[in-house]
């Protein structure tokens, strides 16, 4: 019985007949580019988290680049976010012609330590952007607070938390600007590159709504010189069928995770830490282990998939050498880097598949 990390031709079994008939739709009407499934998919989107505005794009990374264009970033801002992140996050500060400045995680959740930010700002800083890493929201509150004593603009990078939740609100909502990335293997996956940015601000969508199309008003008719960073209507056509599944899939997820946790019975294993508030939507279940490698080629050789996220902090990472940072300058991240394993997690996951699993785990004792 092979287990994969994430089983995406199982989710497209589920709902075959559905995701093809949509699809079709939009082949009969050759309306490919800012369709009409792009405006409702942004309706309902936008209702999904409860908010005012969402506006589709054609990535996470460009949802956020397109989000620091609007609140004018300029070459000397510094915005502030975490190492334990995929590069996009930073990517689109750099591209946007910010400044990135690191701030370490806490070692509970390894979300942004909300302890350290405040530290970390000076006169030139613009923007808090924290990662809401593995589908559990950073701890908002106190971020916040900081901005607004700041005058500093949020922006949640909730690429892997749709539908996660803080103190009863969604993600796309707990900033002044959330961006989601819809990549195929998020917990609600596009079948190619798409995103958006969501905001009760309306200037901002506004503005994203016009950059993302060479900054037109109407055609030929341009407000800015803007981008080609539209959402294409395939995708919005797929999305809008799996949105009326994501909240299912996500207590698909959640189930999953409690077992896990139920069966794991390892000492040497410290599993995902659920803040009290928060709703977890496990896109990713991590679980640390000393010797990580030893317990990843075991479940390897016994056709489990596991994976890594992120094996490499972004402040060691070669394309960021310029910014001066150097080991020990982040010890928490460094610490979990080291540790950290992802187990095989998606809704289509059961209980058989997931008792495998945990025994390989349960075996492997001695390190």
């Amino acid at each position: 019985m092979q287990i994969p990390l994430v089983d995406l031709k199982a989710q497209y079994l589920s709902i075959k007949k559905e995701i093809d008939e949509a699809i079709q739709r939009v082949l009969n009407r050759c309306n490919f580019i800012m369709g009409e499934e792009v405006k409702k998919f942004e309706e309902e989107f936008a209702s999904f988290c409860n908010a005012k505005y969402a506006i589709g794009v054609s990535s996470g990374t460009d949802a956020l680049f397109l989000a620091l264009k609007a609140i004018n970033i300029r070459p000397t801002d510094e915005i502030i976010t975490v190492p334990n992140t995929f590069i996009a996050t930073t990517e689109a500060i750099t591209l946007a012609g910010g400044k990135i400045k690191f701030v370490d995680i806490n070692e509970e959740n390894y979300n942004i330590d909300t302890n350290k930010i405040e530290l970390a700002i000076t006169k030139k800083t613009k923007a808090i952007l924290p990662v809401h890493l593995y589908g559990q929201t950073a701890d908002m509150d106190p971020i916040m607070d900081i901005a607004k004593k700041y005058n500093l603009k949020v922006i949640e990078d909730a690429a892997q938390a749709h539908g996660a939740e803080y103190k009863n609100n969604r993600t796309g909502t707990l900033g002044d600007i959330a961006i989601f990335s819809f990549y195929p293997g998020k917990n609600l996956g596009a079948y190619g590159d798409a995103g958006a940015v969501v905001t009760n601000d309306q200037d901002i969508a506004l503005k994203i709504a016009l950059l993302r199309n060479h900054g037109r008003i109407k055609k030929y008719d341009h407000e800015y010189e803007g981008y080609n960073c539209r959402l294409d209507t395939i995708q919005a056509a797929v999305l809008r069928v799996k949105l009326k599944y994501i909240d299912s899939w996500n207590e698909a997820r959640i189930n999953h995770a409690s077992l896990y946790g139920k069966l794991l019975q390892n000492k040497n294993i410290i599993l995902p830490v659920k803040q009290k508030d928060c709703k977890h939507v496990y896109h990713i279940f991590a679980v640390r282990v000393a010797n990580r490698d030893k317990l990843l080629n075991k479940l390897k050789n016994e056709d489990i998939e596991a994976g890594i996220h992120y094996p490499i902090p972004l402040h060691l990472q070669p394309a960021y050498r310029y910014l001066g940072y150097k080991k020990r300058d982040f010890p928490n991240t460094e610490k979990y880097v080291k540790e950290i394993i992802s187990l095989p997690m998606f809704p289509e996951l059961n209980k058989e598949k997931i008792k495998k699993i945990v025994d390989s785990i349960n075996e492997h004792i001695l390190f």
